[in-house]
Formats: structure tokens, sequence, C-alpha cells
């Protein structure tokens, strides 16, 4: 084993910092493998593996990224990695060390480029990569001669500096072939027109869930799920990995949670193995490129948990761009009070300006037990159960979000001249025309029922013992813009709102 000393290539020092157009980042210097000439005769095998160790501290200001380029040779069969790095010391409320890792192949580093071979973030300290096989979060390949470069993503960094260590293992040998991937189709076989279920968050082993493909699909069954959609941070890794878990009852959609430092986006329902970076921030002003990647690859682009707490989750990017916002994102909390609140001033600004407004949707984000697939879910109406059809009921906002399956909703809103309009859509109807908002509702034992308009709330009512109950409430277009439903449980506390159970998208009243 080789070790590079501390003042090789992982030290930064008097190493500039590279201007990429996005996220700054910083490229230390190279690992190399000396070429070889091939082994010959009798008796003779593959050449050994070779390993390469880089120490260095990454101080406090370090860029989002930095690159270690690996020289690799001719005749490499397998790429494995490992890193460590060490935890401070450091005073209440101050972030400590946390280092992120992936790889870029010889094809480059480029934002949007062909390069990108894996991702792991911080679930994983060690990954490989050959023709026939890969580490989760890794794409399969041939391990082709080039600069490759392994991506490390100082996350957050202690006051003291972050000291790291990176392994690179070279394996020699026959490369053997890589297996065509198996992805899901984008057709179930579906009921027609109707109300189908779905969690469009989930994360499987192929990122930083604990879970297998084949247990979410398990669990997405159970819940009572029509569709999932695969969201592993940054990597297409996981879309290879449903084969033969997809049926006529689960359409399984492939996507990508685009994990920013500014936010993280769902790409909803994307080509399966389309890739799409993650590299910027906002002061970056990729995103818009970004998104509309997302849209040319046949995905919809959804904000998630926009006022989650962690670092580097808040989303700064603004909603221009999305296609709609996950306001519920698994066990309700004050977060998602916050963004329903923030979502429901967005209503009334699109009510009154005549703008496009912003279908709400809620999944649950799990990652490993107890997490709960499938808690909330968002119930859509779709022409049949499609990737297509299910985008386009989300994008109409035909859809409303529930706790779980056993929670069910029909709202719409009927006017004096016998016009009709349901979730997502418009009644047209004269500023002073009385119309009549209609609530059904089953599976919700103790809870509340509210109508909201631009208002507010206003008006509320007890739900049966059952919890299946029938509300209905008359106003005019000149006292609300719009109406929206809302089921909730008793509150935590005198004076706070309780937790939803379910709420809808909202029907629009007037011209």
């Amino acid at each position: 084993m080789t070790e590079n000393g501390p003042t090789a290539p992982g030290t930064i020092g008097r190493r500039g910092l590279l201007a990429t157009g996005a996220a700054a980042a910083l490229t230390l210097g190279p690992v190399t493998f000396a070429d070889a000439a091939p082994r010959t005769g009798a008796g003779t095998g593959p050449r050994p593996d070779e390993t390469r160790v880089v120490r260095g501290t990454l101080p406090p200001g370090s860029p989002d990224f930095v690159y270690l380029p690996v020289h690799v040779p001719r005749g490499v069969r397998e790429l494995a990695v490992s890193y460590a790095y060490e935890k401070a010391s450091v005073p209440a409320g101050t972030q400590n060390n946390a280092l992120d890792i992936g790889v870029f192949d010889e094809r480059g580093t480029a934002l949007g480029g062909a390069g990108f071979r894996g991702w792991s973030g911080g679930a994983r300290t060690e990954f490989f990569i050959r023709a026939d096989d890969a580490t989760p979060g890794y794409l399969r390949g041939p391990i082709r001669p080039g600069t490759w470069h392994i991506a490390l993503g100082p996350y957050t960094v202690a006051p003291q500096g972050l000291p790291y260590t990176v392994t690179v293992t070279l394996k020699y040998g026959e490369p053997g072939a890589t297996p065509a991937p198996g992805y899901p189709p984008p057709r179930a076989k579906g009921r027609g027109r109707a109300w189908y279920r779905g969690d469009c968050h989930l994360h499987s082993v192929h990122s930083d869930g604990g879970r297998t493909p084949a247990q979410i699909a398990a669990l997405a069954r159970a819940a009572g799920l029509d569709f999932i959609n695969t969201s592993e941070h940054n990597t297409t890794s996981g879309h290879r990995a449903w084969q033969g878990l997809w049926g006529d009852d689960l359409l399984i959609m492939t996507g990508e949670e685009i994990t920013t430092r500014n936010g993280h986006v769902v790409a909803l329902g994307t080509e399966p193995g389309h890739f799409i970076d993650w590299r910027y921030r906002a002061r970056d002003n990729r995103f818009g490129h970004f998104a509309r990647e997302v849209r040319a690859a046949g995905g919809l682009v959804v904000p998630a948990h926009p006022h989650a707490t962690c670092v580097g989750c808040n989303w700064k990017f603004g909603f221009g761009d999305a296609d709609a916002v996950e306001v519920w994102n698994g066990p309700y909390t004050p977060d998602d009070e916050a963004t329903l609140l923030e979502w429901d001033n967005s209503l009334v600004v699109a009510a009154r300006s005549g703008r496009p407004w912003l279908p709400a949707m809620g999944n649950s984000d799990a990652h490993r037990d107890p997490d709960r697939v499938g808690g909330p879910q968002t119930v859509v109406l779709a022409d049949d159960l499609t990737t297509r059809a299910i985008q386009a009921g989300l994008r109409a906002g035909r859809s409303y979000v529930a706790e779980s399956a056993e929670v069910s909703l029909s709202f719409g809103v009927s006017g004096g001249r016998g016009g009709h309009a349901g979730i997502g859509e418009r009644l047209r109807a004269a500023p002073d025309e009385q119309v009549t908002a209609r609530l059904e509702v089953r599976g919700a034992p103790g809870c509340t029922v509210a109508l909201v308009t631009d208002q507010g709330t206003l008006y509320t009512t007890q739900l049966p013992a059952s919890g299946t109950g029938t509300a209905t409430w008359r106003t005019t277009p000149a006292n609300a813009a719009y109406l929206r439903a809302e089921v909730r449980h008793p509150p935590p506390a005198p004076g706070l709102p309780g937790p939803l159970t379910a709420f809808t998208n909202p029907v629009f009243l007037g011209g």
C-alpha cells in the first residue's frame, strides 16, 4: 500500500478555487497509478491490486465540492473507494463535520455532463464499481482509462477543520459484461378514469434508506397504493432495481430527489436512467435550467419539504419553475403547517391575479422503520394508471392528500344554474350567484372539517364519532375566490391547529 504524504494530493494549501459557474469547487492534486505492459507468459496472473491513500484537512469555508483526480490506467476491472473523516469537539449549537462522497468517470465533472457514476452522500463509507455490478447508489459499467474524480462534499465543517482519509484501490483483470437494465414500464392495468393513491417521495438502500426496493414495493401494496415514484438522493442507480416488483396493481415511476445545498426537489416520473445534476445553489442561477431538463426528461418539478429544518433543506429557489409543491412530508409537523400556510397564500395571489396556481401534494419521504410508506399519500383523479396520466392529474391539481388509505374525500362545488366543479377545477359563476360546497369524508373519527377560502377558514364542523360524514356550505364567488377542504385531528394544545388528516386542492370560483 502506498500512502500519499500530508503535502501531496489531499492538501488544499496553494491550490486555487475553481470558478465552475455553479457551486464553488476545488480540485486537489492527482492520485496516480503507473501504466504497465500486459503481463505475459505461462503462470503469470493478472496485475496485483494497487492502493493509494490520501489524507488532508478541509478548512472552514471550504467549497461545496472538492474533487480528487485519480489517473486510471488500462486493464482495470474494479474501482474501490473508502473514506473516513474525524468529528470534532464543538460548542453547543455549532455544526460538526459531515462529508459526502461520490464519483465521476473519465468523462469529467462538468455540471450536467455525462461523467456522473454515483453518489452516496454520507450514507456509506465505501463503494465499488465494475462492469457487472456496483454498490447501490453507483452505476455499474466498465472502468475506462482516464482521469476519474472522487467527489467530496463537505456538507458542514467544524471550526477546527475536517480531517479526512480517502483510500483508492484498483483491481485489474477482465472487465466482464454490463447487463442491460430492466426498467419499470410506464403503465399498469388500472381502472380507467378513477382516483389513484400514490407516494412519490421514497428512499431505498440506493441512497440513505434502509429498505430494499422489494420491501418498499410490499409496503406500498400493504398501504393501498396504486403508484410510487423512486426518489433517491442525487442518483439514478435505483431505477434498474425494481425488476419483478411492478405489476398490474402497482405503477412504479422513476425519478430523483435532487438534493442541493439550498433545498431539495423531487423529479417525478423522469425517463429511466436520466440523471439530473444537483451541484448548484440559488445564487448560481442554474435551477431554471435543470427544472427544464426535468421536464424535457418527462418529469414534474416538485419542491420537497420547503420549510424543513435540516441543513440545506430549506427551499431557496422560489416556486416559479415548479409544477407542484410537497406541502405535507411524512408525519405532520410545524414545518408542514408553515408550508401549508405559504401555499394557501400563493392561492390567494393566483386567484386575484389570474396567474397559474401551484397544486399541492403529500408524500411520506419514508427511509426506514418506523417510517410509514404511504403516510401521507396523494390521491389523484387520472384517466388511467400510467405515468403520463398520473402526472397530468397532479399537474392539474385534481388531487387531495390523506394520511392513509383509510381516509377518503369527495369534494365539489355546485352552482344554481347546474354547473359543477371538482377538486382542481373552476366553477364559472356570477359574483353574486349562490354556490354550494359539499364535502364527504370517510375514515376520520374524532376529526374536524374546515372549509378554507381566500379570506381564511369560514366554516367548521365536527365529524360524527364514526368518522364518516357530510358537510355542506353556501357562499358566492364574491365572498370566496376559491374553496378547499381540510380535515384535522384534535389540536395537541388549546390555540394550536390540529395535525392534518387530509386536505384538498382548491376549487376556484368565478370567471
